[in-house]
């Protein structure tokens, strides 16, 4: 997990479960569900690479061994954001 600069004020974010339609995520006091049919970069990842995610800001989540960066806003409303990458 990446360390937070002096001053920043980031809390930690934790995948909690993962089924096969997807996985939650805890972060700050709610839970989210990020299911792979709206997200389906992660579907084939290994768990290793699922688990290492490092919230950079308060806003925005990174999986660098995937190199997938998401807003929480996008996991809130993905229906906000229509662009899903072909699977395959």
């Amino acid at each position: 997990m990446q360390s937070a600069t002096l001053g920043e004020n980031t809390s930690e974010v934790e995948v909690t479960h993962v089924s096969k339609h997807g996985f939650w995520l805890l972060l700050d006091d709610k839970e989210l569900f990020l299911p792979f049919v709206e997200f389906p970069w992660f579907q084939c990842a290994p768990l290793a690479a699922l688990f290492n995610i490092e919230r950079l800001q308060s806003h925005h989540l990174y999986w660098p061994d995937l190199d997938i960066d998401l807003t929480v806003e996008s996991i809130e409303h993905p229906e906000k954001f229509p662009l899903i990458a072909a699977n395959g």
